[in-house]
């Protein structure tokens, strides 16, 4: 579905090594999961959002010290790969975490599309430039969405991690906890590549009942409309085409995949199951 994207990116491993996570995280076996959620740390940050719903999942099941045992597991699991790094180019480790953080408005990513929209409507004058290995949006607007759209994205992450943490501690919320939290990091992400929805389909199929249905249609829909444009159209969105409302689509498609993981949650809240 999402075409020959996948044939070409990194981030199966990445998401194949946070599958195997919440799997040994749902068979109960936390602190392995913890364990095996460092090495996908390791290969791609974005597993991190996963480390709050395990360590609730632990807390919840075994108490406080078994938490910190497996925080403590993944702890030194993410030291014994980053410190040989750190030790023989710790200036370039550092340098490259800071030039993550510090990239600009991404040209796919939810805040710019919708500026993208202005533009269309002529209520914005948009401005493409190719830094940090994309192609980003510049300017003082852009620059302060993009502030924007952080603080929405650690917002929707808390929102995630405080619903899972006050249900009951079914493998149906913990599944529907660790969907919402990948999702909701790349749909409010300032940067969303087309490589990262990969990441998504190991963990949102997980989600059970009518919800996990409609769920599945949406990420499919996201999936199917990625390749609508890109790679093929990938420079009509860059020139400021028509292809940019389907970049729109996509990037709404996301949000209203993370507002049916909520809904998810907090059905679990509603109606506990046994684990």
């Amino acid at each position: 579905a999402l075409g020959s994207v996948v044939l070409t990116r990194y981030d199966f491993w990445p998401a194949a090594l946070t599958a195997a996570a919440v799997a040994a995280l749902l068979a109960g076996r936390a602190r392995i999961g913890l364990a095996v959620l460092a090495l996908a740390v390791a290969a791609k940050i974005y597993a991190a959002v996963l480390v709050v719903p395990a360590l609730v999942l632990l807390q919840r099941r075994h108490g406080s010290r078994a938490a910190l045992a497996g925080l403590a597991a993944f702890a030194t699991v993410l030291a014994l790969i980053a410190i040989p790094f750190l030790a023989l180019a710790p200036g370039g480790v550092v340098d490259s975490v800071r030039t993550q953080l510090e990239r600009p408005l991404q040209i796919e990513s939810l805040g710019s599309s919708l500026l993208l929209a202005a533009h269309h409507l002529d209520m914005y004058d948009a401005t493409v430039v190719s830094s940090s290995g994309s192609q980003n949006l510049s300017g003082s607007l852009a620059d302060a969405v993009s502030y924007v759209q952080t603080l929405v994205q650690i917002a929707a992450l808390a929102v995630v991690w405080v619903l899972y943490a006050r249900g009951p501690r079914s493998r149906a919320g913990l599944a529907a906890a660790c969907a919402a939290s990948v999702v909701g990091f790349v749909a409010f992400a300032k940067v969303l590549s087309p490589q990262f929805l990969v990441w998504l389909v190991p963990l949102v199929p997980l989600v059970l009942g009518r919800v996990g249905l409609l769920a599945c249609g949406l990420l499919t829909a996201a999936l199917v409309t990625t390749q609508l444009w890109f790679p093929f159209r990938y420079w009509d969105v860059v020139t400021l085409g028509n292809a940019t409302w389907l970049v729109l689509a996509r990037d709404l498609l996301l949000v209203a995949l993370f507002a049916v993981l909520l809904v998810a949650i907090r059905r679990e809240r509603e109606e506990p199951r046994s684990a």
